[in-house]
């Protein structure tokens, strides 16, 4: 694997970063060096969550988890950044793993978004669903009775009750566990769902008409969104390194240094 010109592979350039607040990896020292002005007011910005004390730092951190690890976005990097940097702020495994769990179950939002489309199409061709022959939904039903349905999950329970029930089991298990507030699991949803990489509105509404209900402040849930932006970042964290390396490799004299 070629290295960057500080002599080390962009995979690992996260993980011995000495300037290690906020969402950077190694890219920030080659910015900094090629762009000090714009590296310097882009980190000042990107790193406020990090130092206005609104969220805790392990909880930034939880946040930053979740926003890489998310089904809708998967960045090893970030993702390994942001666990290293939880773990050392207190966070335990079973806090991390919920938030992996809540990442998993984000990708529900492909039957919110088109089992609906599904049913209208279908009506517009004159096809109707095969009449569903079910058991017990025991998990949907406990969720209704808790107050806990979206109503944007009744296109697909109705076109697939069973499989629903399946899934929404899979949800409950992961916040009965009480490792999360229900203030923090709010957040960190709104995160989920208002990351560029989803930006899904009906979920961000919820989650923010949620949090505010269980105690959230706006100043919390701003912070919350402001890392959703910050996130933008990993443009950088990618591409830096491969630029670096690039440049380097026009610099070789001529056969120096290629895979053979």
């Amino acid at each position: 694997m070629v290295s960057n010109a500080s002599g080390r592979s962009p995979l690992s350039a996260d993980l011995d970063e000495s300037d290690n607040d906020g969402p950077w990896s190694g890219a920030l020292g080659t910015l900094r060096s090629w762009d000090r002005s714009w590296a310097e007011i882009c980190s000042t910005m990107t790193n406020n969550p990090w130092h206005t004390g609104i969220l805790s730092r392990k909880f930034v951190e939880l946040v930053g988890v979740a926003l890489n690890a998310a089904c809708t976005n998967l960045d090893p990097r970030g993702t390994r950044h942001h666990i290293r940097a939880a773990l050392a702020a207190g966070a335990s495994r079973d806090q991390v793993l919920m938030v992996l769990k809540m990442a998993s179950l984000l990708a529900i939002h492909a039957c919110s978004a088109g089992a609906p489309i599904l049913f209208e199409e279908a009506t517009a061709a004159g096809r109707n669903p095969a009449a569903k022959h079910t058991g017990p939904t025991s998990a949907c039903d406990a969720m209704k009775a808790a107050g806990q349905w979206n109503e944007a999950w009744n296109p697909f329970f109705d076109l697939d009750p069973q499989w629903t029930d399946a899934f929404m089991a899979t949800g409950v298990s992961i916040y009965a566990a009480g490792i999360f507030s229900a203030k923090e699991v709010e957040l960190l949803s709104i995160a989920f769902d208002a990351s560029y990489t989803h930006m899904y509105a009906p979920g961000t509404r919820r989650h923010i008409k949620g949090a505010l209900a269980a105690g959230a402040t706006i100043e919390e849930i701003m912070e919350v969104l402001k890392l959703c932006v910050v996130q933008g970042v990993q443009a950088c964290n990618l591409a830096v390194p491969i630029l670096e390396e690039e440049i380097a490799r026009l610099n070789e004299p001529s056969g120096a240094g290629r895979e053979r």
